[in-house]
C-alpha cells in the first residue's frame, strides 16, 4: 500500500484530479510516519473529507434542513490493528501523538487530543469487548479551526479507523443501534456532543452541544453535488450537482472559529436558545421532538413560540434574543430548500440573493458573526461572486464565494483573500484498503 496507490484511488473515486499531487504528499507523510511505528505498510487507509455549509447556520439541533458538500481537504488516515488493546495516534504534521488504554479512566487531555480521547472511550464503553487496539497515523491540509469541521472530521477518522479494526459493525450494540449510513454520522456527532445515541449511552462529550450536520455530509456528501439533509431524526432531503462551470472559492477569515475555549459559551448559547424555546412548548402543548417539529404542528405555531419568549426569558437570554434566534431559525430553514432548487435550475441570482439573506440574518439575528467575515462576504459580491456567505459554528471561520469558470475563479481567489482555494464539492469518507 503505497502513497502512489492510495493518491491514485482517491481520484479514481471522485476527488479532483488536480489535488493529486497534495494528496500524494499528504499520504506519503502519513505512509512513512506508520512504517516507523510498525516497520510496515499499513493495512487500512482511508480519506475523511472536511465539509462545507452552504446554508443551514445553527439548523441541524433544532430539527431543521442544511445545504452541505464535502470539501477536497481533510485527513489522510492509515492505520494497522494492536494486540495490546492500546490505540496510539500519531500526527504528521504536528509531530505530537498520544497513546491510550480504552479501559483506563479517561484523562485531562487538551487540544487536538482531547477529541482523540473522548472517541476512544466513547467506543470503548458502547461496544464493550470490541479489539479496538490500533497504531494510526493522521495527516490534515484542512485549515484549522475555518469553520470547515476539522475537529468533526478527526472525531470521524479515529471512529472510523477503529470501527474497521475492531468490526464493530458486527457488535451486536451496533446491529441495535446503527442500521445506515446516517446513522452512523448521527452517532459519530453524539461521540462529539455526549448526547446518547439510541442505546448507546453518552457521556460529557468535548462540551459543544451541536448537532449533526457536519458529521452527515462527511459520511454522506456525494462528489460534484450539494446535499439536503434535515434532522431529528436525521434524513436525506435531496441533492443537486453543481452545474459544471461554477466554483466555490473557500476563504478563512483568520479568525479561529473554534467550539471550545472561551468561544464555547457563545456558541452553545445559542442551542441552549432553542433547547429553552423547545422545552416552553413541550410545556403547554403536546410534547414534540425539535423546534422544527413544533413549527409544523399548525399555522399558528410561530406566533405561540414568539409569545413563549417571554415566558422562558432568562437573564442571559431575553425575550427579544429569543425571538430572533427563533426568527432566524425559520427564515434559514426554509432557505436551505430554496437553495437547493436554485442550484438544480442554475438560478445564479436567486442564490445570490439567497446567500446575501443568510449572511444579513447571520449578522442581525443570530449574531454569531465577526467583522472579518462580513467584510469578506462583501468584498466578494463586490468583486462579481454569484453568491457569498460565512458558513460554520461563526465567531471566525471562512466565507463561500460561487464563481463562474475555472480560469475565473483562479483569478478570483487570487484577488480576494490570500490563502483562498477553488474546489468543487468532494467525496465523503473514502475506504481505501486493500490497495
Amino acid at each position: 500500500m503505497t502513497a502512489a496507490a492510495i493518491a491514485g484511488a482517491l481520484v479514481a473515486r471522485g476527488m479532483d484530479p488536480g489535488e493529486f499531487a497534495d494528496k500524494h504528499m499528504l499520504y506519503h507523510r502519513v505512509v512513512e510516519l506508520h512504517a516507523s511505528l510498525r516497520g510496515r505498510p499499513p493495512e487500512f487507509a482511508w480519506w475523511v473529507p472536511g465539509r462545507l455549509e452552504v446554508f443551514g447556520k445553527h439548523t441541524d439541533y433544532a430539527g431543521g434542513r442544511t445545504l452541505v458538500c464535502a470539501v477536497p481537504r481533510g485527513f489522510a488516515v492509515v492505520a494497522s490493528a494492536r494486540p495490546d488493546g492500546i490505540v496510539h495516534v500519531a500526527d504528521a504534521w504536528r509531530g505530537e501523538d498520544l497513546t491510550l488504554r480504552p479501559s483506563d479512566p479517561p484523562g485531562a487531555q487538551t487540544g487536538w487530543r482531547r477529541y482523540i480521547d473522548v472517541a476512544v472511550h466513547r467506543l470503548a464503553r458502547n461496544f464493550p469487548g470490541a479489539a479496538i487496539g490500533a497504531d494510526i497515523a493522521i495527516a490534515s491540509d484542512l485549515p484549522r479551526a475555518s469553520g470547515m469541521s476539522s475537529s468533526s472530521a478527526l472525531i470521524i477518522a479515529i471512529a472510523v479507523a477503529l470501527g474497521r479494526i475492531g468490526s464493530l459493525h458486527t457488535h451486536p450494540a451496533w446491529k441495535r443501534n446503527i442500521r445506515s449510513g446516517l446513522d452512523a454520522a448521527a452517532y459519530y456527532a453524539c461521540i462529539e456532543n455526549g448526547r446518547q445515541f439510541a442505546g448507546l449511552a453518552g457521556d460529557n462529550g468535548v462540551g459543544t452541544h451541536g448537532g449533526s450536520e457536519d458529521h452527515a455530509a462527511i459520511v454522506e456528501a456525494r462528489a460534484g453535488y450539494v446535499t439536503a439533509f434535515a434532522f431529528v431524526p436525521p434524513r436525506a432531503v435531496g441533492g443537486a450537482q453543481v452545474p459544471d462551470d461554477w466554483h466555490f472559492v473557500i476563504a478563512s477569515s483568520g479568525i479561529a472559529a473554534r467550539k471550545t475555549g472561551e468561544a464555547m459559551q457563545p456558541y452553545n448559547r445559542l442551542a441552549a436558545g432553542v433547547a429553552r424555546l423547545l422545552d416552553g412548548w413541550n410545556r403547554e402543548s403536546p410534547r414534540t421532538g425539535s423546534l422544527a417539529a413544533a413549527l409544523r404542528s399548525g399555522p399558528a405555531a410561530a406566533d405561540r413560540l414568539r409569545g413563549l419568549a417571554a415566558t422562558v426569558a432568562t437573564d442571559e437570554m431575553p425575550a427579544d434574543w429569543l425571538r430572533d434566534r427563533l426568527d432566524h431559525f425559520i427564515r434559514e430553514d426554509a432557505r436551505t430548500e430554496q437553495a437547493l432548487a436554485a442550484f438544480s435550475d442554475a438560478d445564479a441570482a436567486r442564490l445570490g440573493m439567497l446567500a446575501a439573506d443568510s449572511q444579513r440574518d447571520a449578522e442581525i439575528l443570530l449574531r454569531n458573526q465577526v467583522p472579518a467575515t462580513s467584510l469578506l462576504a462583501a468584498a466578494a459580491r463586490k468583486q462579481g461572486a454569484i453568491a457569498a456567505c460565512s458558513f460554520g459554528a461563526g465567531f471566525g471561520g471562512a466565507v463561500w464565494a460561487l464563481v463562474a469558470g475555472s480560469a475565473n475563479a483562479e483569478a478570483f481567489a487570487r484577488q480576494w483573500h490570500p490563502g483562498s482555494f477553488v474546489m468543487k464539492p468532494g467525496q465523503p469518507v473514502t475506504d481505501l484498503s486493500g490497495l
